[in-house]
């Protein structure tokens, strides 16, 4: 008997969870069910979802950015295949590979020129923990600072960098030498690195965690403060980079030539993980500096064919469809449309971000009813209020988003960079009725707000 996937997930496609419930994380099942999200998906194509009704959903969460060229592209399904059936030599790991080799050329035809070495791994939380290491070891300093409310994954060295509380409790004692500065402030960036002894400074362009932006001359003063204290600078754009905000990289919108950068996510092209870390050659050479040293950092399957080929794969895509340029047009677009809608919506504060990239955040209204509504789900749970609208755009108009951290009445939006006039024009008029809708107190749904709060309290007592 043959061994079939596609059987496999044919008599089991519905079963997923209750195998999660039983063998996995049961309490991702419980919210799933709880907020209404337990579909069965059987297929998916560029930036649209199918369940096992052929009920289309448009994806704004791509995979949380990985699925930057739609999921299933053709040209990176070819290039799998075709490195499948070479017979190729694979992980030799006492050799080096000709696709690495090429990929990494491709990737620093695309950085700023200071960068020309590449370090290959398999995630953006292993690009991180490299950037620790290189850092530490190229200055010969222990301390990294990083911002407040950042987030560079979670494993234990880009923990120790996390800057939102609910990842890191009950996790330490984490890394040593690692302390946070608020964001935007240069002041204390200053501060924190006057004393010359903090190896490497690393930031999100762009915080994920609220789409927060930085200001019009943060990056470029960082850049300046690090270079006067011997500190180096380290961005991450794990989230950001491969077009995600209308460049290449979000640090071209302000012009700075960070020493690292880390990447991740959308390079893989939604199949094979991969991650890397661009940089100068005086950092590599610093840690890969004799022969016996030269296995000192690594992993085994990172630069696996693979992975390179999906990465390779996926920067032709980028190019051949132009998805910098649609990512830039469609989505300042749909930020400037949603902005014009704030005057005419109490709850709506603002749309923000670049490109892809975007945040949508609501505040209290001055309306004496809307406002006790407000303060109802705030004091059941705070950010409450973007369930009300994550809800209705999934189930009324199979819109799949979401809210942009803990805590925070921001609902955030990072779709495939493939999005269509079609598509604008859909989200457009699912956010103008679902927040219309909310303003109606009586509407259905505030009914929803209600038993969101009520499974809100219900989760503070415990029951």
């Amino acid at each position: 008997m043959s061994f079939s996937i596609a059987e496999l997930f044919a008599q089991h496609s519905t079963d997923k969870f209750d195998l999660h419930e039983q063998f996995l994380n049961n309490q991702m099942v419980r919210v799933l069910k709880t907020i209404g999200y337990d579909r069965h998906y059987k297929r998916a194509v560029g930036q649209y979802l199918y369940d096992q009704h052929d009920n289309e959903y448009l994806d704004l969460l791509s995979g949380f950015g990985v699925f930057a060229i739609g999921r299933n592209h053709p040209t990176v399904i070819s290039a799998l295949h075709e490195t499948l059936t070479l017979e190729l030599p694979n992980l030799v790991q006492l050799d080096v590979s000709v696709l690495s080799g090429l990929l990494a050329q491709e990737i620093l035809k695309t950085t700023p020129d200071n960068l020309t070495k590449m370090f290959f791994c398999n995630s953006g939380t292993e690009a991180v923990e490299a950037a620790i290491k290189f850092a530490r070891y190229t200055t010969k300093r222990e301390k990294i600072v990083f911002c407040e409310h950042a987030y560079h994954g979670l494993t234990m060295g880009a923990l120790s960098l996390n800057g939102e509380p609910i990842f890191r409790e009950g996790f330490g004692p984490l890394l040593p030498g690692c302390s946070a500065v608020p964001f935007n402030d240069l002041a204390a960036l200053e501060q924190a690195l006057s004393g010359k002894d903090v190896a490497a400074f690393i930031v999100e362009p762009i915080q994920g965690k609220g789409v927060n932006l930085p200001d019009d001359n943060y990056l470029s003063e960082v850049e300046k403060i690090c270079k006067k204290y011997g500190t180096l600078f380290v961005a991450d754009e794990v989230q950001t980079g491969l077009g995600r905000t209308g460049k290449f990289w979000a640090i071209e919108h302000w012009n700075v030539k960070p020493d690292m950068i880390c990447m991740a996510k959308a390079l893989s092209g939604g199949f094979v993980p991969v991650g890397g870390v661009a940089m100068t050659t005086k950092i590599m050479d610093s840690v890969y500096n004799r022969m016996d040293r030269a296995v000192v950092h690594g992993s085994t399957f990172s630069k696996n064919n693979m992975a390179m080929a999906a990465g390779l794969a996926t920067l032709n895509v980028m190019q051949e469809e132009n998805l910098v340029e649609n990512s830039a047009k469609v989505g300042d677009d749909i930020i400037a449309t949603l902005n014009a809608m704030s005057s005419k919506f109490e709850f709506l504060k603002e749309a923000r971000g670049k490109g892809m990239m975007i945040a949508i955040e609501f505040h209290a209204p001055k309306s004496l009813t809307l406002k006790a509504a407000w303060a109802m789900l705030e004091a059941a749970n705070k950010g409450l209020f973007c369930q009300m609208i994550t809800i209705p755009l999934f189930k009324e108009h199979r819109i799949l988003s979401q809210v942009a951290g803990h805590g925070m009445n921001v609902v955030k939006l990072l779709p495939p960079l493939n999005l269509t006039q079609k598509d604008r024009d859909h989200i457009i008029a699912a956010f103008d009725k679902t927040i219309s809708d909310t303003h109606q107190i009586s509407g259905a749904i505030w009914d929803l707000g209600k038993n969101l709060a009520s499974h809100a309290l219900k989760g503070k007592s415990g029951k």
